[in-house]
C-alpha cells in the first residue's frame, strides 16, 4: 500500500472564531504561542526603522501586529527564533547542520486561508497560524486545546497521514514527508499560485528529500523567520484584490487541489486511486446527478482496478449489451482529461450516437472545465485548435476520426492525444467502414507511443488476433444487470433456447390467445398476441426485414387492438401527433397518424431527423409502447425494451448473423428499466435448422477489411502513410503493413498473393493514377526508393476522397474553372453531390422534364456543361428513342442536384419529396450524405491552388447543407440535438442567439416550449455552454497566438 497522499483543504473560517482575541503569550512558554495576523484599516505602530529583507520596501508593521495588546506576534517570532537556536536540547554537530532532539514541525501547523485573485496568482490574505512544537511533552501539555481544535478542522485523510507519521518518526529525526511538510510551509505564497501548483507540492510530497548539510543549512538562513514573515505580509497587504466570491474561489482551489493529487495518484501504479479512481469527488456527485448512479457494479470496479488501466497499457473489454461498458469509457476518458492534462478521442459508430453522447458529456465539460467537440457530419476543425488551457474531448464517426488522427499527425500533436475509446470495436469487420477503423488505430499504434487505446464490444470472438493488432490486454465479464431469457416461436409453440439440450431448445409454453379466421389470416405469426402481453404497461420492440415491412406490421397490429390502448396517456399522444405535423409543415405521415393512438410507430431511415427524434424522445417516455423497427436501431441510440420480437431471422433478403442477432436481442431488458427481459424470434418451419445452428453458432470472426475495400481500404491507406511521412519507403510501407490486423491475419486473408506483392500493386497503382512520384524497381533496389505524394494525391487524402472518384472530381472541378455559373447554387450543388448516390437512382423523366423547364436560362446551361443536354431529357420524357450515349451516372447526379436545389430553395423536406416522388427519408439522407461530401469537396479544394476560387463557395455552401433552413435558425440549429422544429420553437420563444440559450434557465425553457421535458432542456442548456465555451476559447487562442513574441526575431538571441 503506497503512501497516502496529502491533500491540503483550505476552508474559511467563521468570522467569530477568526474576530477572536489573541491571549498574550508569556515569554517563558516553552512552545510558541499561536499568533494571528488580523486585517487592520490603519497602523498604530510608530514608524518602521528596520527594511524587509530586500531591503526595497517600507516596513508597514513595525512591531505591532495587531490593535490588541502590546506583544507582537513578531517580537515574539524572534524571541522564540532565539531560544530555540540557544536550547541545550539542540545538538548542533556542524557549521549549518542541526540536528533537533525531538522536532516534529507541521505536525500541529495549520493554514486559515482565504484567496484573492490578482494576475493569475492567488494571494494570502487572511487568518495564517503557525505553531512549532519544539518539546513535544511540553506541548501536549501547554497546546492540547489549540491543537485539538486545529485538527478538528483537518479532513479525515490528512488525519489519518499525521498520525501515520507520528509513529514513523517516534525513532528517526526527520523524515522525509515532514520535510516535504516544511517545504510546503516555507514555500506557501509560491504554492498557491496556480491550481497546477498544487500538484508540483503533491510530488514534492512523496519525493525523499536530500539530507545533506546544504540543504539543512536553508533552515536557518542569514534572513531571519521575522524577517521572512515581515515580507509576506507586505507583499499580502499591498495585493490587490478582486471583487470575486471567496466561497466561489475556495471550491475552486479544492477542486484543482483534487485533480492534481489525483493525477499523481494515476501516475504511480499504486493501488491508492484516491476518492473517486484517481478522480475529484465531484465526478462522482454529477454521476449521481446527471445519470443517477449511485454505485458501480462490481465488474466495473474490477475493470477499473486492472493493473493494465493503472499502466496504461491497451486494453479490449467485451460484455454483454446494457452491462455498463460506457460508464467504464467515461470514468478512464474523465481520467485523461483531468488528471493526465492530454485530449481524448472517442469514436463512435453513428452521427445520431456521436450527437447524443455530445448532449450527455457536456453537462461533465461545463463543470469540469474541459471542452466537448462534435466530428460527426461535415462538423469539426482540421485540425483542431490547439488549446493552451483546457483540454478536449473529440466525439467522432469512424470516417471524421480518421480525418481527425491524420491532421494530428501531420501537424506532430498526435502525442497530445492521450487516449482513443472506440466503442463497437467489432465495426472493424465491417466493410469499408472497418477498413477506415483499422487504418486510424494502425496510424494511431505506429505515430504515438504514448497514446493508449480502450476498445469496447457486446461481439467480439477473434479476441486473440485483435490483442495482437491492438497491442492490448483483454478483460471479459458474462454480467448482465437483468436477467436476459431468449425464445423461439414456431406455429403457436414457444421454446426456450437451452444450450444444454441437443437441439439447442426446450419446450416452454403454448400462446394462450383466440383468434378469429380474420386475425389468423391477417396475423398468421401471432404477433399481436405477442405484444398484447407486455403493451401497453411495457414496452416492446419488433424487428422486421425490410422498411415496408415496419409501417406493415405497425397498422397491421393496430387495426387489432382493443379501444382501451387508446385511453392510456391519450393527451400526450395526441401532442404528438401535433407536434409531428407542425415538424411536416402541416403534413404528417398517415401510417403514423393511425398507429400513434394506439402507442405504436415505426421507426427506420424513412424517417427525418426532426421525425426521428421525436419518436424516440416519446418511446423513452412511455408514451409509444410499441416500435417496429429494422435492424439499424439495434446498433443506434439506446431504446431498450421489456420485450423484443424479431419479425423473421433475416435482414433484407439476407440470413441472421449471430452479431446481428445478440445486438437485436441485447436491447431487450435494459438496467434501471426493466426488472426482466425477454427475446422471441419467429420461425417458420422451413427456416427451424438454420435457426438452431443461428442461437447455437459462436459469434463471428472480426476480420480486416483493407483487401475487400481497394479504394477506400488498402490504397487510400497507403497514400495517406506516404503522404503523413509515416513511411515513404516499400521498406517502410511493408514494416507498417505488417503491424496492421491484415498484417496480423495476411496468412489468412491473402492466399493468392503474398502482402508484400499487394503493397507493390497498391504502390504501382497510385503512381499511375498521379497521386504518388517514384519508383518501385525490382529485385533489392525497390526497398531504397523514396515515394514522394503529388499535389492531387495530398488533396485526396485530406478531403477523404474515395480514390475511385479523384480523378473525375478533379476533372469535373477544373472543368467548372472554365464557366462556373453563380447565378444561383445549382452548378455548385452538382459538384457536390457524392458520387456513390447515382447508382440507386431511378429518375421520373416528367418530372425531370418539368423542373428542368423550371430553371432559368443560365442555371439549364449547367446541364449542358456537365453533359446532359436538353433533348436527351425531353426525349426521354416523350418515350423517344436516344441514339446519343449520356453517362447515366452524370444523369443521375443532376437529377439528384435538382433536388438538393429545390431543398434549399424550399427548405421543406415534405414538400420536396412530394415533388420528387420520393420518399422523405431518401431526400433527407440525400441532403445528410451532400453536406459531408461538400466538407470533403472543400478540403480537396484548399490543398490546390488553383482551386482557390472554390473555398468561399463552398464554405458556405456546406453551411447551407448542414441545416438547410433559414438562416436565422442556423446559430440555434449548431447546439447539439437542436433541430430544425425545435428551432423553430425557440426562436419563436425569444431564444434567438447560442448567448440566450447557454443563459437560459432549463425550467423556463420548459415551461415555454411545447413538448420539452427538463431533461432535454438541461441537455440543450449545458450543450450551448459548451459550444460558446469552445468559441469563446478558439477566439482567446487566436488572440494569443497574434499576441505571441516570436522566439526567432532577426538580431535577438
Amino acid at each position: 500500500m503506497a503512501e497516502p497522499r496529502l491533500a491540503v483543504r483550505r476552508k474559511n473560517r467563521p468570522c467569530s472564531v477568526r474576530k477572536r482575541s489573541r491571549v498574550p503569550v508569556q515569554p517563558s512558554a516553552v512552545s510558541s504561542p499561536v499568533a494571528r495576523k488580523r486585517p487592520s484599516s490603519g497602523g498604530e505602530g510608530p514608524p518602521a526603522e528596520t527594511s524587509c529583507s530586500d531591503n526595497s520596501e517600507e516596513d508597514m508593521f513595525g512591531d505591532y501586529d495587531s490593535f490588541c495588546g502590546n506583544d507582537s506576534l513578531l517580537a515574539q517570532v524572534d524571541d522564540i527564533e532565539h531560544k530555540y537556536l540557544q536550547d541545550e536540547k539542540l545538538d548542533v554537530k556542524a557549521p549549518g547542520e542541526i540536528i533537533p532532539g525531538n522536532l516534529q514541525p507541521g505536525l500541529h501547523q495549520k493554514a486559515q486561508d482565504n484567496f484573492s485573485t490578482s494576475e493569475n496568482m492567488v494571494v494570502l490574505k487572511a487568518d495564517k497560524e503557525d505553531a512549532f512544537q519544539i518539546n513535544e511533552t511540553d506541548a501536549v501539555d501547554n497546546n492540547q486545546e489549540q491543537t485539538d481544535s486545529i485538527l478538528d478542522e483537518l479532513p479525515s485523510s490528512q488525519l489519518l497521514y499525521f498520525e501515520k507519521m507520528n509513529k514513523l518518526s517516534s525513532g528517526s529525526r526527520i523524515s522525509p514527508a515532514s520535510e516535504g511538510r516544511n517545504k510546503c510551509v516555507n514555500s506557501s505564497s509560491e504554492k498557491i499560485r496556480s491550481p497546477s501548483s498544487f500538484c508540483h507540492d503533491a510530488e514534492q510530497i512523496n519525493k525523499p528529500t536530500d539530507s545533506s548539510s546544504d540543504s539543512k543549512s536553508d533552515l536557518f538562513k542569514t534572513e531571519s523567520l521575522k524577517d521572512h514573515l515581515k515580507s509576506a505580509m507586505t507583499g499580502n497587504a499591498k495585493a490587490q484584490t478582486l471583487q470575486v466570491s471567496k466561497t466561489k474561489q475556495l471550491k475552486e482551489a479544492i477542486l484543482s487541489e483534487e485533480i492534481c493529487v489525483a493525477r499523481k495518484t494515476i501516475e504511480s501504479s499504486s493501488v491508492d486511486i484516491g476518492p473517486f479512481y484517481g478522480l475529484p469527488s465531484k465526478v462522482k456527485d454529477l454521476f449521481r446527478q446527471f445519470r443517477g448512479i449511485e454505485m458501480l457494479y462490481e465488474w466495473q470496479h474490477d475493470c477499473l482496478m486492472l493493473e493494465s488501466l493503472q499502466q496504461r497499457r491497451n486494453l479490449i473489454y467485451s460484455l454483454p449489451a446494457s452491462g455498463g461498458k460506457t460508464l467504464v469509457a467515461e470514468i478512464i476518458i474523465l481520467q485523461e482529461l483531468l488528471c493526465r492534462q492530454k485530449d481524448v478521442l472517442m469514436i463512435l459508430p453513428y452521427v445520431a450516437i456521436v450527437q447524443e453522447k455530445v448532449r450527455g458529456l457536456s453537462s461533465f465539460g461545463i463543470e469540469l472545465g474541459f471542452l466537448v467537440e462534435e466530428y460527426a457530419g461535415s462538423k469539426g476543425r482540421f485540425p483542431p485548435i490547439k488549446r493552451r488551457i483546457k483540454k478536449s474531448l473529440y466525439i467522432a464517426t469512424i470516417e471524421k476520426g480518421h480525418a481527425l488522427v491524420n491532421s494530428l499527425i501531420e501537424t506532430e500533436r498526435i502525442d497530445d492525444l492521450g487516449l482513443v475509446v472506440v466503442d463497437e470495436l467489432h465495426m472493424l469487420g465491417e466493410g469499408s467502414r472497418g477498413a477506415t477503423l483499422e487504418m486510424t488505430l494502425a496510424k494511431i499504434l505506429y505515430a504515438s507511443k504514448n497514446t493508449q487505446i480502450i476498445g469496447m464490444s457486446a461481439t467480439l470472438n477473434n479476441v486473440g488476433d485483435l490483442q495482437k493488432f491492438l497491442h492490448a490486454e483483454y478483460y471479459t465479464n458474462n454480467f448482465r444487470p437483468v436477467e436476459l431469457k431468449e425464445y423461439i416461436k414456431i406455429r403457436d409453440t414457444i421454446y426456450a433456447v437451452d444450450s444444454k439440450t441437443e437441439n439447442g431448445f426446450t419446450f416452454s409454453r403454448l400462446l394462450n390467445f383466440k383468434y378469429s379466421s380474420n386475425l389468423e389470416k391477417a396475423d398468421p405469426d401471432h404477433i399481436i398476441a405477442l405484444v398484447t402481453e407486455v403493451i401497453p404497461k411495457y414496452s416492446c420492440l419488433i424487428f422486421c426485414p425490410t422498411k415496408k415491412n415496419c409501417e406493415n406490421v405497425a397498422s397491421m397490429v393496430c387495426k387489432y387492438l382493443k379501444k382501451e390502448f387508446r385511453a392510456h396517456r391519450e393527451k400526450e399522444k395526441q401532442d404528438l401527433v401535433k407536434n409531428l405535423k407542425y415538424i411536416g409543415n402541416g403534413s404528417v405521415c398517415p401510417v403514423l397518424k393511425q398507429t400513434i393512438p394506439f402507442g405504436i410507430a415505426y421507426h427506420h431511415s424513412g424517417l427525418t431527423n426532426d421525425e426521428r427524434k421525436s419518436i424516440e424522445e416519446a418511446y423513452s417516455a412511455g408514451v409509444l409502447c410499441l416500435l417496429a423497427c429494422t435492424a439499424t436501431l439495434a446498433a443506434g441510440v439506446n431504446l431498450p425494451a421489456r420485450r423484443v420480437i424479431l419479425r423473421a431471422p433475416y435482414v433484407a433478403n439476407d440470413f441472421l448473423k449471430k452479431n446481428q442477432y445478440k445486438q437485436m436481442i441485447g436491447r431487450a431488458g435494459r438496467a434501471g428499466i426493466d426488472s426482466a427481459g425477454e427475446s422471441i424470434l419467429i420461425v417458420q418451419e422451413k427456416d427451424k435448422h438454420l435457426v438452431q445452428d443461428l442461437v447455437n453458432s459462436p459469434l463471428e470472426n472480426c476480420h480486416s477489411n483493407l483487401l475487400l475495400e481497394l479504394t477506400k481500404g488498402m490504397q487510400t491507406l497507403l497514400l495517406s502513410l506516404v503522404g503523413l511521412k509515416i513511411a515513404v519507403t516499400y521498406e517502410e510501407v511493408n514494416n507498417f503493413m505488417c503491424s496492421t490486423l491484415l498484417g496480423v491475419q495476411q496468412q489468412l486473408l491473402s492466399k493468392e498473393k503474398s502482402l508484400s506483392e499487394i503493397i507493390k500493386d497498391g504502390l504501382e497503382n497510385l503512381i499511375e493514377k498521379g497521386l504518388l512520384k517514384g519508383r518501385i524497381s525490382e529485385k533489392d533496389q525497390n526497398s531504397k526508393c523514396t515515394l514522394t505524394i503529388t499535389p492531387l494525391g495530398k488533396a485526396t487524402y485530406k478531403g477523404s476522397i474515395d480514390l475511385a472518384y479523384c480523378n473525375l472530381l478533379y476533372r469535373e472541378l477544373k472543368k467548372g474553372l472554365e464557366g462556373l455559373i453563380l447565378e444561383s447554387n445549382l452548378h455548385l450543388l452538382y459538384l457536390t453531390t457524392p458520387y456513390d448516390t447515382t447508382s440507386n437512382c431511378s429518375p421520373d423523366w416528367m418530372i425531370y422534364l418539368r423542373q428542368f423547364n423550371q430553371l432559368s436560362g443560365a442555371e439549364q446551361k449547367v446541364a449542358d456543361i456537365v453533359g446532359v443536354p436538353e433533348s436527351f431529357i425531353t426525349k426521354k420524357a416523350s418515350g423517344q428513342a436516344i441514339r446519343k450515349n449520356v453517362d447515366s451516372a452524370v444523369v443521375n447526379r443532376l437529377y439528384l442536384s435538382f433536388v438538393l436545389y429545390t431543398l434549399l430553395k424550399e427548405t421543406n423536406i415534405w414538400s420536396v419529396s412530394e415533388k420528387f416522388n420520393m420518399s422523405r427519408g431518401y431526400v433527407q439522407n440525400l441532403l445528410n450524405s451532400a453536406a459531408s461530401f461538400a466538407s470533403c469537396v472543400l478540403r480537396f479544394c484548399e490543398e490546390l491552388e488553383e482551386f482557390w476560387v472554390y473555398k468561399a463557395l463552398l464554405t458556405e455552401l456546406t453551411k447551407q447543407l448542414t441545416y438547410c433552413v433559414k438562416t436565422e435558425l442556423i446559430p440555434l440549429m449548431e447546439v447539439a440535438g437542436v433541430l430544425e422544429a425545435r428551432a423553430k420553437q425557440l426562436y419563436n420563444a425569444g431564444y434567438k442567439t447560442l448567448a440566450h440559450l447557454a443563459n437560459a434557465n432549463p425550467d423556463t425553457l420548459v415551461e415555454m416550449i411545447e413538448h420539452l421535458s427538463r431533461r432535454q432542456a438541461k441537455q440543450i442548456v449545458s450543450s450551448a455552454k459548451m459550444l460558446l465555451s469552445e468559441k469563446a476559447e478558439a477566439l482567446q487562442e487566436e488572440v494569443e497566438e497574434l499576441l505571441k513574441v516570436p522566439t526567432d526575431i532577426p538580431g535577438t538571441y
